[in-house]
Formats: C-alpha cells, structure tokens, sequence
C-alpha cells in the first residue's frame, strides 16, 4: 500500500470513530475539519479538487442551513411548545392515538424541515409529553423510539430533508421533481409498514389510557427544574421535568402566541416548501428558495414583534459548511485512494444485471456500510462508486435511490448508522432516559430490515409502473 492509501485510511477511521464517540458532546464538525485538515496537507485532495467540493456541498449546506434558521423562528414564536400540549389534547385520553400522533408529527417536522432539525425538535417535544403524561419508563419506549425512527426515516420522500440526499442528488444530476416522483410512493410505504411494525412491537408497552388535557386555552407549560407534575398547583398548570431543548432560550421562557404572526409564518413555511418543487422546474437553485424563505420568516416576525435576527443568528449551526466540506474532502480522499474502484470491480457486474439488481444490491450495500461507517460517508461513496459504473442514465437513478433508502432506512440498524440516532441517544440521556445501545439494536433489527426490504421492492415496483 502506498502512504497515501494507509494515510487516508488511518484519518477516515480516527473520524468515525469520534464522531461516533463524540466525547464531552464534541461538534461532529471538530474531528471531520481536522481530517479534512490533514488530508488537505498531505496533498491527497488538492486545492482544485477543493473549490469542486465546495461547487458540491455549498447549495446543500446552505438550503439545510436556511431550513434551521426557519425551525427557530418557529421556535421563538412558541409553535413546538403548542405542539407539544395540542398533541395530548388531540389524543384525548387514548395512548394509542397519542402513538399515531408523534408519529404524524415526526413524519411532518422532517418534511418540512430536515433529519437532524426534526430530532433536536420534535425529542425535546416527545420528552415533554411523556413526562407531563407521568408515564412509566417501559412506557415511554414507543413514543421515543418513534420518534427517532420516524423522524429520520421521514427524509427520504423528499431530497431536501437530508444534507447527505441533497449533495447526492447534485452528483447524479437528478432534479427534485423526478426524485420525488420516484421515491415519494415506495418511501412512503416503508416509513408506513415501519411504523406498524413498531407498533406492533411496542403493543404491550403502550398504554390505554393517558391524561386528558382539559380543552383550555389557559394551560400552559412552565420548563423548570422540578420533576414530575407538581400536584399542589390547583390551576391548570403543568409543570415539566427539564430538559435539553438545543432551539429554547431559557428554561423558564414561555413565549405568548401571537396568533396572526403564527399562521403567517405557517403559511411561509408552506410556500417555501412548495416552492422547492416549483423552482426546480425553472431552474432555480434550491438554496436561493430557502435563503428567501428563512429571510421572509425573520422579517415577518421583526416587523410584526420588533424582534431582530440576533437570536437566531447565534442559535443557528453554522459549522454544518463545515461539516458538509469536510467530511467530503475525506470521503474524496478515499476515492482517490481506490475505494470506489474496489466498490465498482466487485459490484458493477451484479447492479448492472437488472433494475430488480441495481436497487436490491445498492441499497442493502450502502445500508450496511452505513451501519459500518455512518450514512454520511457511505451514500458518498455509493454514489462516487455509482457515477463510475458505466451504467445507462435510468439505471444509474434507480441505484442512486436505492442507494439513498439504504442510508436513510437501513442505516438505523445501529445507533451509528447516522448522525440522528447518536444525537437522539445524547439527547436521552442528557434528560436521564437510559438507552443502551443493545436495547436500540434489540428493537431497530426487529423493524428496520423488513421496513427497508419493502421499501426497496416498492421502488422497483413503482418504478417499472412510472416508467
């Protein structure tokens, strides 16, 4: 092996490995830009491969960007607070519904905004329920794992849910409109029978009956440190254990509803979503759509409360451009290196066989390297190993999706498979829910695969009949 290959090899380990560990909390950006860093010295990725990565994972990083500023202006106007206690109105006193609602909610929140946002939001949220609920532990299971579960799954209908689909889908040269046309159908089957299977596995755990919230407009939740609900109130306030909520401003912070300003900025929301379609059949660059949207958000809300965009400036994780180059550069280090090489050498045969094969041995390929490496690396590389296969255009878009449901379904395997689960796992066990890493796998190997094999048979199905 040449220096450059045991080099390469050595710094993409070292960075799974800590941004699997993430000790004391470490930014996942932290270990990739010093990888980046060092490969970038070795001269493996040179300069010029370095403005072509930029070209990449710039429109990308910047629509993911503009999408969390959105969610924290959100935030700041109180709707995931709403959310949180209309969710337990609208069960009405039944644990199964409140299980179909979480979901819906999950479902929706990456829909509208993305993987990672949706687990920072909608955890936080699902915490509260089950603690102003005072749920036993075994019964918070369900709602928790669904969250999660849901939640990153929920990224793989549209391409702008997930920074990893949307760097892909610039390589592939695939527009939004098609992708969804093909992956909208059979994602949405998978993330269906994952939920059923969830369900079926949490039946016993999920109770009957839960609090029924009195349909008040007065209640309202104060974050504080007491746990549990405090039984002396004789109001109808509940009081919530704390806990981490990455977009909040103080524990104590109970913002008002401003009810206009709400349906307004639901409205922008909407439309900007709406827009990514609409744009994209227009060649508009997706990123303009979301800078214009976030801005139209923070200038409703500034005109409307006289609230600058400080807060959210500062809330607002710059560091995933750095993130996204980094952990690019390495992963193009390694196709430097001849890593797609051996991908294409032993595969290319097999996935050019059919689409029935394209789709079947990408997608349970890139889901295992996922579970390996983590999907971020591995949907890189399948598709860097993709693009160089000679396969015909149609083919090739069929691998890429299969290519993505692996690394947005089957990755969940294990709690390394992305970097959601690994944050939903900190999050946990920042409020104090312990959840090892066994007991993920126990109930992901009993949901994921089955949910992944249909998904993939839904998209060769579903494609041979759009096609």
């Amino acid at each position: 092996m040449s220096f450059e290959t045991i080099f390469t090899i050595i710094i993409f380990g070292f960075t799974v490995f800590f941004l699997v560990w993430r000790p004391r909390g470490m930014n996942e950006a932290l270990p990739t830009s010093i990888g980046a860093a060092l490969i970038i010295m070795a001269g493996i990725v040179t300069l010029a491969d370095t403005v072509e990565i930029l070209n990449i994972i710039s429109g990308a990083a910047i629509t993911i960007i503009a999408t969390i500023i959105m969610s924290l202006v959100l935030d700041s106007i109180g709707f995931f607070r709403w959310t949180a206690v209309n969710i337990i109105k609208k069960a009405n006193g039944s644990g199964v519904l409140l299980y179909w609602y979480i979901c819906l909610l999950c479902f929706l929140m990456t829909l509208f905004f993305n993987n990672d946002g949706s687990i920072l939001i909608t955890t936080p949220i699902i915490i509260q329920i089950v603690t102003i609920l005072n749920l036993k532990p075994h019964q918070k299971m369900p709602y928790l794992f669904a969250g999660v579960l849901v939640a990153t799954t929920s990224s793989s209908p549209i391409a702008v849910s997930n920074l990893a689909n949307l760097i892909a889908l610039r390589i592939v040269g695939l527009d939004i409109n098609a992708y969804v046309a093909l992956m909208f159908v059979p994602t949405i089957i998978g993330i269906t029978v994952l939920t059923l299977l969830l369900y079926l596995f949490f039946k016993k755990d999920i109770p009957k009956k839960i609090l029924a919230l009195p349909d008040s407009d007065h209640i309202s939740i104060q974050l504080n440190s007491m746990y549990g609900m405090d039984h002396s109130k004789k109001h109808n306030t509940l009081v919530v254990d704390k806990f981490h909520h990455p977009l909040k401003k103080d524990p104590n912070y109970l913002p008002e509803i401003n009810w206009s300003l709400f349906r307004i900025c639901i409205t922008i929301v909407i439309f900007t979503r709406a827009s990514f379609f609409l744009g994209s059949s227009f060649g508009i660059p997706l990123e303009w759509i979301a800078m214009f949207g976030a801005f139209l958000l923070i200038l409703v809300r500034w005109y409307r409360n006289g609230t600058g965009a400080i807060d959210v400036l500062k809330k607002t994780p710059w560091y995933i451009l750095i993130f996204a180059f980094s952990i690019y550069v390495i992963v193009h280090a390694l196709h430097k290196i001849g890593l797609t090489f051996v991908l294409v050498t032993y595969f290319e045969g097999l996935i050019s066989m059919s689409h029935f094969h394209a789709i079947f041995v990408t997608g349970i390929l890139v889901a295992i390297l996922s579970n390996i490496f983590n999907n971020i690396p591995a949907v890189m590389i399948g598709t860097l190993s993709l693009m160089e296969m000679g396969l015909d255009t149609h083919t090739m878009h069929l691998a890429y999706l299969a290519n993505i449901i692996g690394s947005d379904i089957g990755a969940l395997i294990s709690p390394m498979g992305t970097l959601a689960t690994l944050l939903w796992i900190y999050i946990l066990r920042l409020n104090k829910i312990p959840i090892t890493w066994g007991k993920y796998f126990r109930v992901a190997i009993c949901v994921i695969p089955l949910s992944l094999l249909v998904c993939l048979l839904g998209l060769y199905l579903w494609s041979r009949l759009f096609i």
